[in-house]
């Protein structure tokens, strides 16, 4: 969704601090659900602070970066059993867009970079509340 306007930025900011905890549970879903890490099981993902919201230059779209803590567990005849660093906490970025029909995820998420490094890796725009 292309985004612009003070006003419907402060909604959508609002939007998304509503949903916060629906949100939260259907990263956890969708990004357990996508076989990333190769091998792995997502056990438990902590989510940090407040979100960044970002635009990406090109399309326009209104992104919501959130700091996570994620753990993982070898799945059985994954190929990672012997991996003695599974057990450890991975930080990443967990991404959320505004669509049409409001917040919503994909499961995306950003390994070993918190929001603040993952807008400027991705060059995306930092908005702003204000």
């Amino acid at each position: 969704m292309f985004f612009n306007g003070k006003r419907r930025f402060e909604a959508a900011i609002e939007d998304f601090r509503q949903q916060r905890p629906g949100l939260q549970d259907l990263f956890f879903q969708r990004a357990g659900a996508s076989g990333r890490p190769r091998g792995l099981r997502w056990v438990r993902c902590e989510f940090h602070g407040e979100p960044l919201f970002a635009r990406d230059p090109t399309s326009g779209q209104l992104q919501g970066l959130l700091g996570v803590s994620v753990s993982f567990e070898a799945i059985e005849g994954g190929g990672m059993e012997e991996v003695e660093a599974v057990g450890n906490v991975r930080a990443a970025t967990a991404v959320f867009r505004l669509a049409d029909n409001g917040w919503t995820t994909d499961g995306r998420t950003v390994f070993n970079l918190d929001p603040q490094q993952t807008i400027d890796h991705f060059r995306l725009t930092l908005v702003e509340p204000g």
